[in-house]
């Protein structure tokens, strides 16, 4: 069993409702969401005119040659949403995706590009192999971080 996992809400909620100008201070866009905008908090495309943020955030930390920041999307004040196992949200099966698999040490020991309709089999793949910690999936034609997946219960 997989867990999908959203990132956390408190980590953009100081972002919520703030001016368009403080935001730009602190180099967050704004934009309003055409509807195809994917929250990385709620795990949701974003609905039409929804105001949405476009920021840098660092998704891989870990120290190994892989550490790695890209932009991503957050709702203006959007909710943690943290999906069943086994459940993929639509938001992320409904892209093609590249999935990277991690052991330990953060370094990627498996990847793969696969249609997200199909990643739930591909993730059950990667975490057949020990070495494999977590997995972290990218939107694979921009490349920006969709979701950490754990092995549930981890």
């Amino acid at each position: 069993m997989f867990q999908i996992n959203p990132l956390p809400e408190g980590a953009f909620s100081h972002l919520y409702g703030l001016p368009d100008e403080e935001l730009a201070r602190q180099n967050v866009q704004v934009h309003v969401s055409d509807g195809s905008a994917p929250c990385r908090v709620s795990l949701t495309d974003l609905a039409e005119g929804k105001r949405v943020f476009l920021l840098n955030f660092e998704h891989q930390p870990g120290e190994s040659p892989y550490r790695s920041r890209h932009a991503i999307y957050v709702g203006d004040g959007a909710l943690e949403n943290r999906p069943a196992p086994d459940v993929v949200p639509a938001s992320i099966s409904s892209r093609l995706l590249s999935v990277r698999a991690f052991n330990a040490e953060h370094e990627i020991v498996d990847a793969d590009v696969v249609d997200g309709s199909e990643v739930s089999g591909l993730i059950t793949a990667f975490f057949g192999n020990p070495d494999v910690a977590y997995l972290h999936l990218h939107f694979a034609k921009r490349g920006c971080f969709a979701a950490k997946v754990s092995r549930a219960g981890d």
